[in-house]
Order: structure tokens, then C-alpha cells, then sequence
């Protein structure tokens, strides 16, 4: 099979196009005949070693897939050779065959296509894990969403309205806030254009309830400052480069929380809150209240391209690797 491969810590350029041995699964893994892998932030910060987690090396990024089983292990029960899956975890998605933990694969929805599941279930379930359940977000307050256009950023603004909030929406440029009103803001700030908490208190007098907070940098401050009595701020990432040093002071000032979200060791630590979250969002997604914004195929040769992108702060939604005909 053909696999994208880190072989050293560094920069995407680092990473090459191997040839290797088919997977063949442990009692408990499956192996997944790859047809699209979901392309994500993390990818990029796991490639640079600058992620919580590193696989030892030589590893397979990518962190979730969608294809079709080819090959259980023996104390596998619940899934077969044959069915159509979506799987997730920290890494080994960039390739054709794809091994994964049977517990962090889950039978697709017949009405999905293979490229819609692969990017769907990082984004969402980091999102609803964040605001649900680390947020305690509720019908009737006020959401304010940073780096809104970005993969996570959608599917929280999404998450937000079919919990019932209402959702400020905040990126860099009018075109990317013409993609959050698209998928249901409310109301939207342009950050690149002006003061963050002077926008805010025009249209949030008394603050946000919850931040959705992946970008940190100086954007993190300003947003905390804005927060209304007992709020919530959700540390979801730092896709700005830099981790804010908060005054800690401005808690206990507003009675409020500044709330950590690793989805990544929520899904290992509570696997089964976590399929929960995702039942859930597949029944939002029948429903339509959750449409993925897919902006960019890939194929698996220019994978070190997609994870660029992101980590350039290029692209709005989500981008995919598409797997060969040959593969798929």
C-alpha cells in the first residue's frame, strides 16, 4: 500500500510517499481499505512534534478516514469485512490501508459518501464535546465563535444553532464571514478590521455566555475580557502560533471558567460519552442541521500540500485526501 510518512519532526516538506507492507489487524483492530481521509489541524502540529501526543517515529499521520473494512481481528464482534466505516484517532489515516482500534470505528450512515464522513467526525465531535458538554451551552445564550470559518469554527457555529443559541460569529475577512452566515451566525465581527471588544459590546452588551476559543493568541484576552457573568471560555487550540498568558485575575472578577477540550483524550478516557456525542450528530446531520463545508480535495501524494494549508491559515471548512481509484 501506499502511505504518506513522517520520518523526522519538522516542516510538511519532510514528509514522503512510501510503498509499504498491507496492515494486518491485532484481536482488537480492523483494518479499513481508505477511500477519503478528513484533513485537520492537528495533523500539522503532530508532524512538528508541537502536538500533546507523538507517535514514535516512523508514523502515518491523519487522524480520521472513511472507507471499507477489508479485515478484522479475531476478538472484533461488532463490525465485519465489507461495511462502510468512519475512524478517528490521533494518526495512520494518510494511507490506503488504514489500521485503527475497533473501538474507534463506527458503521457509516447510508446516506453518507465516503469524502462527507472523513471530514466529518474530528471537527464535530471536538465541537460538541466542547460546547455540550465542557461548555454546558444552552438554548437562549450567546455563543461567540473565534477563527469561524475553519473547520471547527463551522461546525460550532452549526452545534450552536441546533442547541438552540444564539451565535456571533468571528474571523479575519468579510469572505470568510460570508461563509459563517451561510452556515447560520447570527451575527458576525470582521477581527481583521477592528477591536474585537469593541464590535462584541455593540452587539453583545453583556457579553457571551460561552467562547469557542481554537485560535488563542491575543484574540484569547480580548474575548475573555468580553465574557459575561458566569462565562465560559473553551480552549480548543492555538491555530494563531501563540499560547496567551492569561491574568487569572479576570475569573474571579466575572465568576467565570476557562475550560480545557482535548476531544482526543476525551474519546480514550470516555469512549462512551463520546459515541454518544457522535449519535447525536448523526442524527443532526440527517436532520440537516449540520451541512460540512468541504473546500479542497487532495490527492495522497500531495497530502504535505493539505496539512500546509491549514497550517497557513489558508483555508476556510475542511479540506480531504482522496485515495487512488486503484485503492479506493
Amino acid at each position: 500500500m501506499k502511505a504518506l510518512v513522517c520520518k523526522e519532526l519538522g516542516p510538511t516538506s519532510n514528509l514522503v510517499l512510501e510503498e509499504l507492507p498491507d496492515p494486518v489487524p491485532g484481536d482488537r483492530e480492523v483494518v479499513i481499505r481508505a477511500h477519503a481521509a478528513g484533513v485537520n489541524f492537528p495533523d500539522g502540529l503532530i508532524v512538528q512534534g508541537k502536538y500533546q501526543t507523538r507517535p514514535p517515529l516512523p508514523f502515518i499521520p491523519g487522524g480520521e478516514c472513511a472507507g471499507v473494512i477489508t479485515a478484522v481481528g479475531a476478538e472484533v464482534s461488532h463490525l465485519r469485512p465489507g461495511m462502510r466505516v468512519m475512524s478517528f484517532g490521533t494518526h495512520g489515516a494518510f494511507a490506503e490501508q488504514v489500521l485503527a482500534p475497533a473501538g474507534a470505528v463506527m458503521p457509516m450512515p447510508d446516506e453518507l459518501d465516503f469524502v462527507t464522513a472523513s471530514a466529518f467526525v474530528f471537527v464535530y465531535g471536538t465541537s460538541i464535546h466542547a460546547l455540550a458538554d465542557r461548555g454546558g451551552l444552552k438554548a437562549g445564550e450567546t455563543l461567540l465563535v473565534l477563527g469561524a470559518a475553519g473547520g471547527v469554527g463551522l461546525a460550532a457555529i452549526e452545534i450552536g444553532k441546533a442547541i438552540g443559541a444564539r451565535v456571533i460569529a468571528a474571523a479575519s475577512s468579510p469572505a470568510k464571514l460570508e461563509v459563517c452566515k451561510a452556515h447560520g451566525a447570527d451575527e458576525v465581527i470582521d477581527y481583521g478590521a477592528g477591536d474585537l471588544r469593541a464590535q462584541l459590546k455593540q452587539l453583545a452588551p453583556r457579553g457571551p455566555d460561552v467562547v469557542y476559543d481554537p485560535v488563542g493568541g491575543a484574540l484569547t484576552e480580548a474575548a475573555f475580557r468580553s465574557l459575561a457573568w458566569r462565562g465560559r471560555h473553551l480552549v480548543i487550540g492555538f491555530a494563531a502560533g501563540d499560547i496567551p498568558a492569561l491574568p487569572v485575575n479576570l475569573a474571579l472578577l466575572k465568576g467565570a471558567a476557562l475550560v480545557g477540550v482535548f476531544w482526543g483524550d476525551h474519546v480514550r478516557r470516555e469512549p462512551s460519552r463520546a459515541m454518544a456525542d457522535l449519535i447525536q450528530l448523526l442524527a443532526w446531520l440527517r436532520a440537516g442541521k449540520l451541512r460540512p463545508e468541504i473546500t479542497g480535495r487532495y490527492p495522497l501524494e500531495r497530502g504535505a500540500e493539505a496539512i500546509q494549508a491549514l497550517l497557513d491559515r489558508k483555508v476556510t471548512g475542511k479540506l480531504v485526501i482522496e485515495m487512488a481509484p486503484s485503492a479506493a
